[in-house]
């Protein structure tokens, strides 16, 4: 029966971890740069059927940005707003694409089981696991705002991904490594507000 049921509890992640895979896009800018983003819910914006969230150094100095979604096709994005300092950038595709379920990253604890979906070295869609190691504060970036640190193992091209919970659900935008090991990720509720702001409605959560 444990194993029975550890077995279960393995093929539901996976089960969560595929279905969240729709809503990751790979993120190509200039010649050959690939990163990560993800189709966030929001009101149609300016004219775009979609919306998608990642982070800012991913398209810093980027001239054409494409798109390419988890079923291959490929379409040109409109960068639509970018905050260095923040780190997170939103782009607009004209195309109906499926969102991502976004989690309350307000009520993460540490020790949670956690997950990254990514173009790591431009793989993609490759997923790592790891937990929720800390939550705090970068006093010198992020404007002092919350972050997540998790031990889920992240490389370039991972930029701009999701961490997912165990519901599959985004509760951050990764967005650096720290001291070669430690992944750093923009809360979700953090990034959603930012997006709010920007199209003139409340948040999400």
């Amino acid at each position: 029966m444990v194993l029975a049921s550890a077995i279960d509890t393995t093929q539901a992640l996976a089960g969560a971890v595929e279905r969240a895979k729709a809503s990751v896009v790979q993120v190509r800018v200039g010649r050959g740069g690939v990163g990560t983003g993800i189709i966030w819910p929001a009101s149609r914006a300016a004219g775009q059927s979609s919306l998608i969230l990642t982070n800012a150094h991913v398209v810093i100095f980027a001239g054409d940005v494409d798109i390419v979604t988890a079923d291959g096709r490929i379409f040109g994005a409109a960068l639509l707003a970018s905050d260095g300092m923040l780190d997170l950038a939103l782009l607009g595709v004209n195309a109906a694409l499926p969102a991502a379920e976004v989690g309350d990253s307000q009520r993460l604890r540490v020790g949670e089981l956690a997950f990254a979906i990514g173009n790591p070295w431009g793989q993609a869609n490759v997923v790592t696991a790891g937990v929720i190691s800390g939550l705090g504060r970068l006093p010198q970036s992020m404007r002092n705002l919350p972050y997540i640190r998790t031990d889920v193992r992240l490389a370039p091209g991972n930029s701009g991904g999701p961490l997912l919970n165990a519901g599959g659900q985004v509760i951050g935008i990764n967005a650096m490594i720290l001291g070669g090991d430690l992944g750093i990720a923009i809360p979700s509720h953090i990034a959603d507000a930012w997006l709010a702001e920007r199209l003139g409605r409340a948040p999400a959560r």
